[in-house]
């Protein structure tokens, strides 16, 4: 019997039935049209160019603009019995002969190859004597200029259309709104292109905002409960990776820092490690994550804000992939935004790029404040609908308590006024709580009306509520780097008596972050010692065949064959994940452990 697009998912990857779009877009690539794929991120993107790139005569070719992404995927392949490679800097002159000539040989299913690398000329001509069946361009996002990651060597793609006339194209994304979906297909020259958009909820991740108080206890808070688990903490500084990395290290946990300031050599082991043993956490910059499938990295954590929406989708995506439970917390304060607000102002960018990044930045912290379901308003700036409240997220965990802040935010406005709109927050603070010290007394700050007329809260409530009002755009904060709070337009009514100002009351205590409920953890004892025994098993095999532990299986599948105990290989070939390959080479071993309960 001819194989069949549910044959293959059934029997090479183990899996009884398609996600969402995933047949559709498979069954038009081998109609031969172009199409468009979002899947969010642990989504199954790859299966929708892999299955056709089985069922085709002929080289399917993968964009991938990265190096560690491309590694793994032909890694898993392989363990899958798929013939892949991939062509990038890592390879000798001696090793890329050799994919060529299993490329001539018929070997090859799957090329991966960087965009750089495959639209110089001398590529173009050699996969042109090659029979292209498809070209799947993932992370297709990064050809949007107004995007969060874009990459001038994505815009040159467009030119495969003219180089493989009649090979369809596929571009795959997990973060792009409607208008960079738009613009992937233009630039990207797709035609008349199928468009599979599968959306953007991750229900498996629970997304925490807290304001940022003590920024170690609230991630010690956060940490607690996952000291055996994988996760990454994203820092804007380099700097602070390293600390944070040494700190986290003092505190018992094994952390490794991340950033490009680090050696090649350094990286690549951190990464590694990060990768091949279990309960190993990342302390990064944006420089890493994007192409690490990890799939059980259980949270995520930022302690400085990203730049936009599109950034911390992509970046808190990288949790969960297995579909287990998992978090995104965030904490950040008034620092944060005006850091953000300047890095966006003295930026060398056009007027035209400055607005795009105001937006994005606008949108970022508008999200941060919000007061009801924090994953219906997510989905929403990606334009998605949530019917109704997730019911795990913090805001629908733990409702914020919101008050009248109408005349607190007067009171900061008249300050910020009367002091001359050339001072930051730390000195505003000072006047409204008449304190008093050398600067307010030099500049005669301790005369005026407005001194002492905030002693009512204190000094980090006064910080949440200029916080606000910043992000409400009833202040803003000047262009020149030294973070002087100004008055907007927004503020007049506001002043003038016209409107009332609702705010959000910050708690002023690290609050303690609720782990979500995980199938692991809620085995009973015996289950959970054979799930141990399993993960055992399976770094024993991942070390022999050098490749990460979740290539061979996830701690999804492991813990299925924990509660489930197969005994039999027919038995063993209905787990999730389970195909006619990985029985054959690891049957044995995995059904020895679940008989005799311990290590293979």
């Amino acid at each position: 019997m001819a194989a069949t697009p549910q044959s293959i998912l059934n029997d090479v990857y183990g899996y009884p039935a398609f996600r969402g779009d995933q047949e559709a877009a498979i069954n038009s690539a081998l109609d031969g049209h172009d199409s468009l794929v979002l899947q969010p991120t642990g989504g199954g993107k790859s299966i929708c160019y892999q299955i056709p790139a089985m069922l085709m005569d002929g080289v399917t070719l993968v964009v991938s603009p990265l190096i560690a992404l491309m590694q793994d995927q032909v890694a898993a392949l392989d363990q899958l019995g798929i013939g892949a490679a991939f062509l990038n800097s890592t390879l000798s002159g001696e090793e890329q002969s050799a994919v060529y000539r299993s490329l001539a040989n018929g070997e090859i299913s799957l090329l991966y190859v960087a965009p750089e690398r495959l639209m110089q000329s001398q590529t173009i001509r050699r996969m042109q004597s090659l029979n292209v069946r498809l070209i799947a361009i993932d992370e297709a996002h990064c050809v949007s200029q107004w995007g969060h990651d874009f990459r001038v060597d994505y815009l040159s793609l467009g030119q495969l259309a003219e180089h493989f006339p009649g090979v369809p194209r596929m571009a795959l994304t997990a973060t792009a709104t409607a208008e960079v979906r738009t613009e992937i297909a233009e630039q990207l020259r797709l035609v008349e292109p199928k468009r599979f958009v599968a959306g953007f909820d991750r229900p498996n991740i629970r997304y925490q905002v807290q304001s940022k108080v003590d920024a170690k206890r609230q991630l010690l808070g956060l940490l607690t409960d996952y000291r055996d688990d994988a996760g990454i903490v994203y820092c804007m500084s380099r700097k602070k990776t390293e600390s944070t990395a040494a700190w986290l290290c003092k505190e018992g946990f094994v952390a490794l820092p991340y950033h490009a300031g680090l050696s090649a050599a350094t990286r690549a082991e951190n990464q590694h490690r990060f990768v091949s043993e279990d309960g190993v956490i990342i302390v990064a910059t944006i420089a890493f994550g994007m192409g690490i499938d990890k799939p059980d990295v259980r949270f995520i954590a930022h302690l400085d804000l990203p730049k936009s929406m599109e950034s911390y989708y992509q970046e808190t995506g990288r949790a969960g992939r297995d579909g287990e439970p998992s978090v995104a917390w965030m904490i950040y304060g008034l620092q944060d935004v005006v850091r953000l607000s300047q890095m966006v102002e003295t930026s060398q960018a056009g007027e035209a790029r400055k607005r795009n990044d105001r937006a994005k930045l606008d949108a970022l912290l508008g999200w941060c404040e919000v007061t009801d379901c924090r994953r219906r308003s997510l989905l929403a700036y990606f334009g998605d609908e949530l019917l109704s409240d997730c019911g795990n997220c913090d805001v629908c965990l733990t409702p914020p308590e919101v008050f009248d802040g109408t005349e607190v935010a007067r009171k900061i406005l008249s300050a910020v006024y009367r002091t001359g709109q050339r001072f930051g927050a730390v000195h505003v603070i000072d006047v409204l709580m008449g304190k008093d010290n050398d600067k307010v007394r030099q500049h005669g700050h301790d005369q005026l009306g407005v001194f002492g007329i905030g002693a009512e809260l204190e000094q980090q409530q006064w910080r949440s509520v200029l916080r606000q009002l910043v992000v409400l755009g009833l202040l803003t904060v000047d262009s020149a780097g030294y973070g002087a709070l100004q008055l907007s337009e927004k503020s007049r009514p506001l002043l003038r008596g016209e409107i009332d100002l609702p705010l959000r009351r910050d708690l002023l205590v690290a609050r303690k972050v609720r782990k979500p409920k995980r199938t692991a953890t809620d085995m009973d004892e015996q289950d959970r010692g054979l799930f141990d025994a399993l993960r055992d098993c399976r770094r024993i095999l991942a070390e022999e065949n050098a490749v990460p532990p979740y290539v061979i299986f996830h701690d999804a599948t492991l813990m299925q064959m924990a509660t489930e105990k197969p005994t039999t290989p027919d038995e063993f070939l209905e787990i999730s994940g389970v195909g006619q390959t990985k029985l054959e080479r690891y049957g044995p071993s995995f059904l020895q452990v679940i008989s005799a309960g311990n290590t293979c």
